[in-house]
C-alpha cells in the first residue's frame, strides 16, 4: 500500500507540473563543482516547479564525508558526485533508490547503471593540459610524457582528493596493458602532485609546471575562455570519461521532489546548462559548441568493477611514488 501511495503522489506531481502548476516544499541536493552550474540548475528548477532547492556544494570527498556524518539524521534527497566509481560504492552499500528518469531513452549508453540507480546527467574527461608559454605544442601519448624533454615539467592532481584523477588512474592500470608501468615512469620523470584539481591546474596556469597529466577538461576549457595560456588534448591511447552520477537516497525526506529534480536534470533546459558549463551532456542528442564532444574523445575501455577494486590503492601508490 505504501508503494502504491508513493506512486500516486509521484503521478500527481508529474501531472501538476505538466499542467503548469507549481509544486510545494523543498529538495536538498548535494552537488560538486562547478558552483555556477549548481546555482543555475537550482534556480531553473525552482522557477519551473516551485520547489525550493537547498544545496550543499563541495568536492566529492566533502560530500561523502557529510553524508557519513549525517547517517543518523539524513538530510539530503539527491546526491551528485564527480566520480562514477564512488556512486557505485554508494549503490553497493544499499543507499540508493531505483528510478526511471524522464528522457531515459535519450541518455548516453552506459550512463545509467543496470539497476537504474545512477544517472549520468553530465560527465567530464581528463586530458593533458599544458601551458603554451612553457611548451608551445604538445600531442604526446601517456607513455611519451616520461620522455627526457618533459622531465620535471609534469604534474598531476592528487588522486586521493580528485575523484576524476583517481578513476583515471584506475582506468589506466586496468585498461592499458602497460598502464602501471606508465604511471611509475611519470614518477621517475619528476612528476609532482600540487594538490586537488584547482591547485594542480593553477600550478600549470602560472607556469610553475608546464604540463598537467589527468587534468579535468571542463576546468581547462573554462580557463582558456578566460584567456589563460593553456591548451588541452586527449592522448591517442584513450582517456576515462567519467559520468557524474545523480542519485536518489533511499533515506530522502522529500522523495517525490527528489524524483522531480532527477527528471529536470535530463530536460532540454538543464542539459543546455550542462553544455554551457563545458561539461559533457548526459543526453546523446545534446551537443556542445564550446568543447570537444563525446564522440571525438578517444576512450580507454573501462571496466568499472575492476577499477573500483584498485582505485584507492592505485591513488595511494601514485602519491607514494611522488614523495
Amino acid at each position: 500500500m505504501k508503494r502504491i501511495a508513493c506512486l500516486v503522489m509521484t503521478l500527481c506531481l508529474c501531472f501538476a507540473l505538466a499542467c503548469g502548476a507549481k509544486a510545494e516544499g523543498k529538495v536538498t541536493v548535494y552537488m560538486p563543482s562547478p558552483a555556477g552550474l549548481a546555482d543555475k540548475l537550482a534556480e531553473a528548477f525552482t522557477a519551473k516547479t516551485g520547489i525550493e532547492v537547498e544545496q550543499f556544494q563541495g568536492t566529492t570527498g566533502e560530500i561523502l564525508a557529510r553524508l557519513e556524518a549525517e547517517q543518523a539524521n539524513p538530510v539530503a534527497d539527491v546526491v551528485i558526485l564527480a566520480s562514477w566509481s564512488d556512486g557505485l560504492s554508494m549503490k553497493a552499500k544499499g543507499q540508493l533508490v531505483s528510478y526511471t528518469p524522464a528522457n531515459a531513452e535519450k541518455i548516453n549508453e552506459g550512463w545509467i547503471d543496470s539497476d537504474s540507480t545512477l544517472f549520468g546527467y553530465s560527465a567530464s574527461a581528463v586530458g593533458v593540459i599544458y601551458n603554451t608559454t612553457v611548451v608551445s605544442e604538445l600531442n604526446a601519448d601517456w607513455a611519451e610524457l616520461a620522455g627526457e624533454q618533459y622531465k620535471d615539467l609534469i604534474a598531476i592532481p592528487d588522486p586521493e582528493k580528485s575523484g576524476a584523477c583517481k578513476d583515471f588512474l584506475a582506468g589506466l592500470v586496468t585498461g592499458l596493458e602497460n598502464g602501471e608501468e606508465i604511471m611509475k615512469s611519470w614518477a621517475d620523470n619528476g612528476l609532482t602532485v600540487p594538490g586537488a584539481n584547482k591547485a594542480a591546474l593553477e600550478a600549470v596556469t602560472t607556469g610553475e609546471k608546464g604540463i598537467l597529466i589527468a587534468g579535468v577538461d571542463y576546468n581547462a576549457y573554462s580557463s582558456i575562455k578566460k584567456g589563460e595560456p593553456l591548451s588541452i588534448y586527449y592522448p591517442a591511447s584513450g582517456t576515462v570519461v567519467n559520468p557524474r552520477p545523480a542519485m536518489i537516497l533511499n533515506t530522502a525526506p522529500n522523495m517525490d521532489n527528489a524524483k522531480a529534480f532527477i527528471d529536470f536534470l535530463f530536460s532540454d533546459e538543464a542539459q543546455q546548462l550542462v553544455a554551457d558549463a563545458y561539461l559533457l551532456p548526459g543526453r546523446s542528442d545534446v551537443q556542445c559548441e564550446n568543447r570537444t564532444n563525446l564522440a571525438d574523445i578517444p576512450q580507454i575501455a573501462t571496466d568499472w568493477d575492476k577499477m573500483m577494486e584498485v582505485a584507492s590503492d592505485t591513488a595511494a601508490e601514485l602519491n607514494s611514488l611522488c614523495k
